[in-house]
């Protein structure tokens, strides 16, 4: 039986939790979450923790803040201009906005607070601060023949 090396496509079930139980983020009701293993495009603790797995097999991985989306940063909050703020959006404190990088890139901050010109917008990842606890089962395996 295949065992998870870097290079393969895998897919995963999963159900993502914080230290209070609350769940996060689930595959429940969804595809599997895919991916080619080592590529870099998920938590490399999460990653790490699918290495080496079998199909079938479950696992649970528990990733601290700092190596998951990090520290919640108060210098994460930026001022914005008012005139700055999407026309014809009543802006209010602890909406989600969506902020448009220089590269390209969406993504979500939340209102922390309204001033009289300026907006401060609190740019950490909704998930930064928080532990997360992700329990897995190997759903599949491709080798990567290339």
């Amino acid at each position: 039986m295949n065992c998870v090396k870097n290079g393969d496509y895998v897919s995963v079930n999963y159900v993502g939790t914080l230290d209070n139980k609350v769940i996060f983020d689930s595959t429940q009701n969804r595809e599997p979450l895919s991916f080619v293993m080592g590529n870099g495009s998920l938590i490399p603790e999460f990653e790490e923790g699918v290495l080496g797995m079998k199909v079938g097999d479950k696992k649970s991985i528990y990733i601290k803040a700092a190596d998951a989306y990090g520290e919640y940063l108060e210098e994460a909050f930026i001022e914005v201009g008012k005139d700055e703020m999407p026309e014809g959006v009543s802006i209010e404190v602890g909406m989600t906005l969506q902020l448009l990088q220089d590269d390209g890139n969406v993504s979500l901050v939340k209102v922390k607070e309204i001033k009289d010109d300026l907006v401060v917008i609190d740019t950490n990842h909704p998930l930064a601060g928080q532990n997360l606890t992700f329990d897995i089962t190997l759903v599949d395996i491709k080798e990567n023949n290339n």
